[in-house]
C-alpha cells in the first residue's frame, strides 16, 4: 500500500498548536526557514489563545482547526 506524502506545512501548524497548548515556549521552534516557521507559529498561537482561554485535553483538540 503506497503512502500519501502529507502535506508539511499543516504537520507543522499541528505541532506547533500542541505545543502552545502544552505552554511551550515559541523559542522551541524547529523550523529555520521563514515560510515554514510560519505555519508552526499560527499553529503554536492558536495553541495559547486555547490554553488561555481554558481549554485542554479533548477541548483543546476539538477546538484545533486542522482537526477537521
Amino acid at each position: 500500500m503506497k503512502r500519501q506524502k502529507r502535506d508539511r506545512s499543516n504537520t507543522l501548524f499541528n505541532r506547533g498548536f500542541q505545543a502552545g497548548i502544552s505552554g511551550k515556549s515559541r523559542d522551541l521552534c524547529p523550523v529555520n526557514t521563514s515560510d515554514l516557521r510560519s505555519h508552526w507559529m499560527s499553529g503554536w498561537r492558536q495553541g495559547r489563545e486555547a490554553h488561555w482561554s481554558g481549554m485542554d485535553g479533548v477541548s483543546a483538540i476539538q477546538a484545533d482547526p486542522a482537526f477537521h
